[in-house]
């Protein structure tokens, strides 16, 4: 898939307000500091579509993105970021959970693991609900370029024997660097893919 245009749609709190357009939506998230705006920055090939920033945690609301003037690129606030509060916490389990379990364009949750640790309890509970939910996923491993060939491997091949525990069948799952781009194309063929059987429909 060749990115042809990408621009910033609408930031909100609700759901509800949402656009409207029945346009199929493929969402990101993963725990604060996992690389997510550097990956939305790099498969739009967009240097600041996404705020990146040093502090982890600065996403807090549902961010829409229209690609190509067909689908849209949806930003999901991170969880699990202590700093925030409980009652910031609290909100933004909500706005995820309404997203993901509400939401009907909701076509594909791509949800990012850094591959540079070892398998995150936070991570493997809240691929448990999306399962327990019926919430159709994918696992993007970023931050590949951090690591040595072996050892990515090794926490890459950690993490899915882990998924194995609970899971017959392993989600789909890409592996990226922001800096080097790889896993672009593979994540965005994707995407088209779905979106072709989508339109076949």
């Amino acid at each position: 898939m060749k990115i042809t245009s990408a621009e910033f749609v609408i930031s909100n709190s609700r759901v509800d307000m949402c656009p409207q357009t029945g346009l199929p939506e493929y969402a990101f998230i993963g725990r604060s500091n996992v690389g997510k705006s550097s990956l939305i920055n790099m498969l739009t090939n967009h240097s600041k579509l996404a705020m990146t920033s040093s502090t982890p945690g600065k996403t807090l609301l549902v961010n829409h993105f229209l690609i190509n003037k067909e689908w849209y690129l949806v930003d999901l606030p991170g969880y699990g970021y202590a700093q925030r509060g409980k009652v910031m916490m609290e909100k933004i389990k909500k706005l995820i959970e309404s997203y993901v379990l509400e939401r009907e364009e909701m076509t594909c949750l791509f949800v990012l693991i850094d591959s540079r640790l070892e398998p995150q309890k936070i991570d493997l509970a809240f691929i448990e609900w999306l399962g327990e939910n019926g919430v159709p996923f994918a696992i993007v491993f970023t931050k590949a370029d951090k690591l040595n060939g072996s050892k990515l491997k090794a926490n890459v091949n950690a993490f899915l024997e882990k998924l194995k525990e609970q899971w017959e069948e392993l989600p789909p799952y890409f592996i990226s660097s922001s800096e080097k781009k790889t896993g672009r194309d593979g994540i965005l063929n994707y995407i088209e893919e779905i979106n072709k059987s989508l339109k076949a429909q």
